[in-house]
């Protein structure tokens, strides 16, 4: 697999926009802590580094990955942010729980952007063991955490460009 032979967390720094002139909601799942503030700190860290204001990142936590549409919609509803990061980690176990929390949470998620006008990026492990996460939150493979924070500052810097009525493509 590719993952096995990489950090999957690289990116080009000088095609990010910067994030300076925008405003993040971040929801974390609790479930999983160990993992999910691993996600959490890549995430915040990176919004910081690309000129996000800490005055403009609100966060909050849920008790799990099935909660974080809820509490984005809730974030949503309470701040003015031009992107919601979920951020969570559904380990796969010995039964199927994961396939309906993960389908459930990318359902409520894809919703919400529709709904909303706005991207709500899914920044939810999906791992078959805590190794896999561990190794995906910081590890061997990086931290989805800051790709999910470089996928919101792309997906709002899109947004706020096609409101000016223009837009570039990016490739």
């Amino acid at each position: 697999m590719a993952s096995a032979l990489k950090n999957l967390s690289d990116y080009n720094e000088a095609d990010l926009p910067s994030a300076g002139e925008l405003s993040f909601g971040i929801v974390v799942a609790e479930w999983n802590a160990r993992v999910t503030h691993a996600l959490y700190e890549g995430c915040y860290d990176t919004l910081v580094q690309h000129g996000a204001k800490e005055a403009n990142i609100h966060v909050v936590q849920v008790p799990g990955s099935f909660e974080l549409p809820a509490g984005a919609k809730l974030l949503v509803d309470a701040h003015k942010v031009d992107a919601v990061i979920c951020l969570g980690c559904v380990i796969k176990g010995e039964t199927r729980h994961n396939e309906y929390i993960n389908y459930a949470v990318a359902n409520g998620l894809v919703n919400l952007s529709m709904v909303y006008g706005r991207p709500f990026v899914f920044g939810v492990l999906t791992p078959d063991t805590e190794e896999q996460a561990l190794d995906r939150a910081g590890g061997k493979h990086g931290n989805k955490g800051i790709e999910a924070a470089v996928t919101a500052i792309r997906m709002a810097s899109l947004k706020k460009s096609m409101k000016g009525g223009k837009s570039k493509i990016g490739f």
